[in-house]
């Protein structure tokens, strides 16, 4: 499937004022392609599509809704349309989060995530899918590497992407099958430097983390936009996201173990929690960060994204390099068949 450049496209992006989202926003701007913002912050939309236009070329617009909303995300596409004749790539990227035991939670805090990282996904695949059918372009889907495996003290969160990652191939499966002219993709990131603990509703009593090693946030928008240009259907963020899913495939039980062990370690700050935070569940905690505060290392590059992304080049340097093993390992032979 011929998918457009970055420089020709309109691109929606979803949960554009935080994170993934409002990092994809900025590097497809700055690659030149025309940016349609949506979240539930006007103020921080605004201030964002401020930035990203400028006096000689106006390339973004925004629209202030709750991804929740079907008729709030249909509205944010009018827009698109009004404006810049419609969108080639819409990216569901909008997504809140839960710290806590599942049985601590009050369930109407889990139905709310649900609304929001599940039906914010549902909702905006069909409304992308509806306009794309006639003109082609690409849905892509962030998902995680929990869409894959599981951890504790987010179950609900788990649960959301797994969801999303179902939804999304079967949805992709039935745009095959009717043979519309749209690339499906599912971005499956490792843990992101982004404010995601700080926006996320938290029952423990510590401040959360993210488990290490976090990555980038560039890694992830990097990826999204590949998949506006390429049509993939899947991909991992961060090599470590691809040897967990690998291990929890491989061993589940003996991957449960390690993570009930670490429960109260691995996604532990050290730091106490503060009472009554404000958290992004209910309303907007964005405040256009990209990263996280925590002084964390952070991998800037993932080798294996690099690979993902460039399968040939890769193959043949694999190739390359067991060549000059080979003619290594044979010229020793020969050295020592010499001095015999």
């Amino acid at each position: 499937m011929k998918l457009k450049k970055i420089d020709e496209q309109t691109i929606v992006i979803t949960g554009a004022t935080s994170g993934i989202g409002l990092t994809a926003a900025r590097l497809a701007a700055r690659r030149g392609a025309n940016v349609v913002l949506v979240a539930r912050n006007e103020d921080g939309l605004k201030k964002l599509a401020d930035e990203l236009n400028s006096d000689s070329r106006k390339c973004a617009i925004y629209y202030a809704a709750d991804v929740a909303d079907e008729e709030s995300l249909k509205n944010a596409a009018e827009r698109a349309n009004e404006e810049f004749g419609g969108f080639d790539t819409w990216v569901n990227n909008a997504a809140t989060g839960i710290y806590g035991r599942l049985m601590d939670v009050p369930t109407e805090d889990l139905r709310r995530l649900i609304e929001t990282n599940f039906w914010g996904v549902v909702n905006g695949s069909k409304i992308a899918v509806r306009f794309l059918s006639s003109g082609g372009g690409a849905l892509i889907n962030v998902g995680s590497e929990l869409s894959e495996t599981s951890i504790p003290l987010q179950g609900m969160y788990s649960a959301s992407k797994h969801a999303v990652k179902a939804f999304t191939e079967s949805l992709r499966m039935e745009v095959e099958a009717d043979k519309l002219p749209i690339s499906v993709s599912l971005i499956k990131p490792a843990a992101i430097h982004t404010p995601f603990p700080e926006n996320a509703k938290n029952y423990l009593p510590y401040k959360p983390r993210l488990p290490a090693p976090v990555y980038a946030p560039d890694l992830a928008a990097d990826a999204i936009l590949f998949c506006a240009e390429n049509s993939v259907r899947e991909i991992f963020v961060g090599g470590i996201a691809k040897v967990h899913t690998a291990i929890a495939a491989a061993a589940p039980a003996l991957y449960e173990k390690a993570n009930e062990i670490m429960i109260d370690s691995m996604q532990n700050s050290g730091q106490a929690a503060l009472p009554n935070r404000q958290d992004g569940l209910y309303g907007s905690n964005s405040n256009l960060r990209e990263r996280g505060s925590a002084d964390r290392f952070v991998r800037e590059r993932s080798a294996y994204q690099a690979a993902r992304k460039h399968p040939i080049v890769s193959a043949g340097l694999v190739f390359a390099a067991s060549l000059a093993t080979a003619a290594l390992i044979g010229s020793r032979t020969k050295s020592s068949e010499t001095k015999r």
